[in-house]
């Protein structure tokens, strides 16, 4: 068993692993995952279909990607990365039938909310407008997919370079926007990664250098521990594993 798994089935308290107790055991055979949101989930990805050294670029949903395809490759699990770099909730709202609605995923994953806190300017915009946006575009979603899984991802900041000296105050528009993606949660009785908080305690005995070079986009590190706790968080919420 891989380490990211091994350490899921120890936060789990897992015994074992059987046939009926996977990670992701709800799914079927076959099912699509898709990750959608800004830079932290583009990775730098390759955009054509034929570049499969690259196409899931190099973040959380890669090292997911890699993590399940390698121990349940029988599954035959389709993983799809339509990230986008500077994306805001309204960039993904002016794409979503294309690069989500048609791909009919069985499980969506959406990271969204650190553009839309840091944005200035002409790209700013309100909590408000954040809320309404991003809750119509999940209204849509189930509406169109109403079968599909969908896991919200909170939006994060650490304390690195130019974030460091004023980070108290970004946080404190940086918590508005995770406190939408909670209420959205709670409306659509859906599952929540609570990164920022996985980040803090990380932080606590790792510099936050660490996680991030830059406060905003993760290390290598910092994505090893984005996937860990987004396997976690999911499996708890729907997998008979984390019943």
């Amino acid at each position: 068993m891989t380490g990211l798994f091994k350490l899921t089935a120890a936060l789990l308290c897992f015994s074992s692993f059987s046939v009926a107790q996977q990670p992701l055991d709800f799914l079927r055979q076959g099912d699509t995952l898709l990750f959608q949101g800004d830079s932290i989930t583009d990775g730098g990805r390759q955009r054509t279909g034929s570049d499969y050294n690259h196409i899931m670029g190099q973040d959380y949903a890669y090292v997911l990607a890699a993590e399940i395809g390698a121990e349940y490759p029988e599954r035959g699990f389709i993983f799809v990365n339509r990230g986008i770099s500077g994306d805001r909730v309204a960039e993904l709202a002016a794409r979503w039938e294309v690069d989500t609605l048609d791909l009919k995923p069985s499980l969506l994953s959406i990271l969204v909310g650190i553009n839309d806190t840091l944005g200035r300017g002409p790209r700013s915009e309100t909590v408000e407008e954040y809320e309404r946006t991003y809750d119509k575009l999940l209204a849509d979603t189930i509406a169109a997919l109403p079968d599909a899984k969908i896991v919200l991802g909170q939006p994060f900041l650490l304390p690195v370079g130019k974030y460091k000296d004023g980070y108290a105050a970004e946080m404190v528009e940086v918590k508005k926007r995770q406190v939408v993606v909670e209420r959205l949660a709670a409306k659509y009785h859906l599952p929540v990664v609570l990164y920022q908080k996985v980040f803090d305690a990380a932080c606590e005995k790792t510099p936050a250098d660490h996680w991030s070079w830059d406060g905003v986009h993760p290390t290598y590190a910092g994505h090893g521990l984005m996937a860990k706790e987004w396997l976690r968080t999911v499996d708890a919420f729907w997998s008979s594993a984390g019943k």
